[in-house]
């Protein structure tokens, strides 16, 4: 079968590998069609999240028809068409009971203390084959395939795999509710979600910050007041949207591979910062590989952390959603205890959400396929990842047709 693998920093292929098999009774076995394309993905491939095995099969969303199951499996059926959530659980651990499926005991083969695990990420979660292929096996599928219902198409199905729960978890563990007044760093998929969620929780209003017009227009028509980087410092006008407040709650759902302003006011104090943020990179991504302008870190990997500590109001809520690895010890710790600030992060707990979340896209209470702005087959994956690894002005999301 065709694949997306990785073999090395800055190097990925679309392969020929094998098709997967039951291995564990509790496994399915599902023909993907339709996958899609991450921002996670060019963590991985920038080196900016380290610890990837060459040959892992890349992608962790989605939607497919079930061909196989294991002996243990008792809700599914070959033919059922499903959704895929991104992060895995047992469905059975104490974790996993108490609702923290990212943090399961058992479905990581590196053990109990090891965290999150997702389909094609680095050793640490779990080293697992991904989804950007002709078929997947899911682990526990028991718990992590979700039934889709027929009114719902896949290009709706694909976001509620992994960018629509992790907004979600974004305004959750940012602690948004009725009245609160939010940031949100980042407009990229997650952050259009985060913005969506926000609201969906109660926000009255939710103030967006990205550098990119297009994406800011996307946050505009979903109700959001919006702050491009690169014309005004961000959090200056912030500050001045609340009146010297600043937010209640933030949402970082840019991470690690952040980008400084290029222009504008607060385009001198990057550059000011840029020996700094070198040096920061250099320790949190010591492999990388640009190459004829593709793959290039951020330049900035700690700026959307930075600013939201600065904005936010005293005794405010930090949500971190935004991928930083195990080798980012960057943090304004010292701020954010002076202002008694609660910061929340980690790994959506998705198989929590998805249920509630597939509910309102059937009842059409939300329509997620606007997010998708691309539609590609398997044969393009090379030029899509590229077109998206460059922040091409329109390329938000792309969906994947394993098929052709």
């Amino acid at each position: 079968m065709k694949a997306v693998v990785f073999h090395g920093v800055g190097d990925i292929r679309l392969d020929d590998v094998p098709e997967p098999k039951i291995e564990q009774a509790t496994d399915a076995v599902v023909r993907i069609t339709t996958s899609a394309i991450c921002g996670t993905d060019l963590h991985f491939i920038r080196g900016t999240v380290p610890g990837m095995k060459p040959g892992t099969v890349l992608g962790h969303e989605g939607v497919g028809v079930v061909e196989d199951v294991g002996e243990g499996i008792r809700n599914f059926r070959p033919g059922d068409r499903v959704l895929l959530s991104a992060v895995l659980g047992c469905g059975s651990c104490s974790y996993c009971r108490a609702g923290y499926f990212a943090q399961c005991d058992t479905v990581n083969p590196n053990g109990p203390r090891s965290g999150t695990a997702t389909y094609g990420a680095p050793v640490a979660n779990g080293a697992i084959n991904g989804l950007q292929a002709e078929y997947a096996r899911v682990p526990c599928a028991h718990t992590n395939m979700f039934r889709l219902p027929e009114s719902v198409s896949d290009a709706q199905a694909i976001p509620l795999s992994d960018i629509y729960p992790t907004g979600y978890f974004g305004a959750v563990i940012a602690e948004v509710s009725d009245g609160d007044v939010v940031g949100v760093f980042g407009c990229g998929p997650v952050g259009q979600f985060a913005i969506l969620s926000a609201f969906q929780r109660g926000a009255a209003r939710v103030i967006a910050v990205d550098g990119h017009g297009d994406r800011l227009e996307r946050a505009q028509m979903l109700g959001a007041e919006v702050i491009n980087f690169n014309e005004v410092d961000p959090v200056a006008a912030m500050l001045e949207l609340t009146r010297g407040i600043g937010p209640d709650r933030v949402i970082d759902a840019v991470g690690v591979d952040a980008e400084s302003p290029k222009s504008g006011p607060a385009a001198g104090r990057a550059r000011e910062q840029a020996d700094q943020h070198g040096e920061e990179l250099r320790q949190i991504a010591p492999r990388t590989n640009e190459h004829n302008g593709q793959w290039k870190p951020g330049d900035a990997p700690t700026q959307a952390h930075a600013w939201a500590v600065e904005c936010l109001a005293k005794a405010g809520t930090l949500g971190i959603i935004g991928v930083y690895p195990p080798t980012d010890r960057f943090f304004p710790i010292g701020t954010a205890m002076n202002r008694n600030l609660t910061i929340n992060m980690g790994n959506g707990n998705h198989p929590r959400y998805i249920r509630k979340l597939m509910a309102m896209v059937e009842s059409g209470t939300v329509d997620p396929d606007r997010i998708l702005t691309q539609h590609e087959p398997m044969r393009e994956v090379m030029r899509a990842y590229k077109e998206f690894d460059q922040r091409r002005p329109g390329w938000l999301k792309v969906a994947l047709d394993p098929s052709h």
